[in-house]
């Protein structure tokens, strides 16, 4: 039995406008059913592959603020959000989540101040010691991250989009670890990412918006992994090649 919180989504493609930008992202238009069948699972993709498009049009059906947050979250300081959303169908599963969150790299410092916002309804003492004992602004991007998805400890729905982004390969790895103790604890996580660390999180249902269709492959099929795996081994040839070039 499929238990996600998402179980699948369908996109209906007469109910985009004919001369949408979406029409040509040549993977996306090719999907029309996607079944979640693992409690993590990465999109992973070059730039422009559709991948981003897909998670903000599925986090936006889900009833997420499109800066991301909590479900509780309504805040916008810029509305750039695709129409792919409007024909997009989610079939939720029977679970309801314990806690949610949408992550976007681009619009966290908003998410934070409005974290910061209901300092003001909670005691100090409880709502630092949420997020490593200090306000979420004075941390650096990734620090702040990190202690907000930490404080989370529940099975719930948690959509990324990049969260590698602000994040030092070992706070990367603290990441991972977070990501696979929750979803061991029965969360959902659907992320989409460029990091070869991420990327490697065991059992991870990947799927890659790299060919003319969207496809599942291995960890060791991604771009992500054999461009990162090439220039470890064979850097001064690599760099050789490509300067000489």
């Amino acid at each position: 039995m499929n238990d996600k919180f998402i179980r699948s989504i369908e996109i209906d493609w007469n109910r985009v406008e004919e001369d949408s930008y979406l029409h040509q992202i040549t993977a996306l238009r090719q999907m029309d059913f996607l079944e979640f069948q693992k409690n993590i699972t990465i999109f992973v993709g070059e730039n422009g592959t559709g991948k981003s498009t897909l998670l903000e049009a599925i986090a936006t059906s889900y009833g997420f603020n499109p800066e991301g947050g909590t479900l509780n979250y309504r805040f916008s300081t810029f509305d750039d959000v695709s129409s792919l959303k409007d024909s997009l169908r989610l079939t939720k599963g029977y679970r309801r989540a314990k806690s949610n969150y949408f992550f976007r790299a681009e619009s966290f410092f908003n998410v934070a101040s409005k974290a910061e916002d209901y300092r003001d309804f909670t005691p100090k003492e409880i709502f630092y010691s949420r997020y490593g004992g200090k306000s979420l602004h004075e941390q650096s991007h990734g620090e702040s991250f990190l202690a907000y998805f930490q404080s989370f400890d529940e099975a719930g729905l948690y959509l990324m989009d990049e969260p590698e982004a602000a994040l030092s390969p070992q706070r990367q790895l603290t990441l991972l670890l977070q990501i696979v103790k929750l979803a061991e604890a029965g969360a959902q996580f659907i992320i989409a990412s460029h990091s070869p660390i991420l990327l490697g999180i065991p059992e991870a249902d990947i799927i890659s918006f790299d060919s003319e269709e969207i496809k599942r492959c291995s960890y060791e099929d991604t771009e992500s992994y054999q461009v990162m795996e090439m220039f470890i081994n064979h850097r001064e040839a690599l760099l050789s090649r490509l300067l000489d070039g």
